[in-house]
């Protein structure tokens, strides 16, 4: 085996626990949102996220090499942050964009990871490896373009609209107080 090669079985081991972590993280997601939409949004790709495990143990396969996990630190770090923020934003109006947020760090981690196991597959001439692979990253990309819509049309505005609500109730309070004088 030469150096690339090794080089793209660390990544596919690291995507495994990658995609095998998501799995559990999406399900708590899923649980922790608000919006119906978003809460389906989550579960689905929980659903497709294990087709990928499905097709990562095929890449396993392509190569001659048994499914194995080297332990993904960067993906741990975000589901670990999600989940700070997850508490931090719970019984808020905020709380659904925290999540799309975590949710798009983890979509953004995971098409730039599968981005370099497609060119190394490229590389050393491995057409089912790169098929599978980029079945992957062509469903990750959209899960990204889904949170986006998801954040742009209801979920940023409904966190914004109940602020400037408080805001405004705020204000009015505060004149009350103000205008009743000592």
């Amino acid at each position: 085996m030469n150096d690339l090669e090794k080089l793209f079985l660390s990544g596919l081991q690291g995507m495994y626990d990658c995609e095998k972590q998501l799995v559990d993280a999406l399900a708590d997601m899923a649980d922790a949102a608000d919006s119906d939409e978003l809460k389906q949004a989550f579960s689905e790709h929980r659903e497709e996220t294990e087709k990928h495990v499905t097709r990562l143990e095929g890449v396993f396969r392509a190569i001659g090499q048994e499914p194995d996990r080297m332990s993904c630190k960067g993906i741990e770090g975000i589901i670990d942050e999600g989940e700070i923020m997850a508490e931090e934003f719970e019984n808020n109006s905020a709380l659904d964009a925290a999540l799309i947020a975590a949710g798009q760090k983890a979509e953004h981690y995971e098409i730039t990871s599968y981005g370099s196991l497609c060119t190394w597959a490229k590389e050393i001439g491995n057409q089912q490896a790169l098929s599978l692979l980029k079945e992957n990253m062509a469903e990750e990309k959209e899960a990204d373009q889904l949170l986006s819509k998801l954040a742009m049309e209801d979920r940023n505005l409904e966190a914004l609209r109940n602020d400037t609500e408080k805001r405004s109730e705020a204000v009015s309070a505060a004149r009350k107080v103000v205008s009743s004088g000592p």
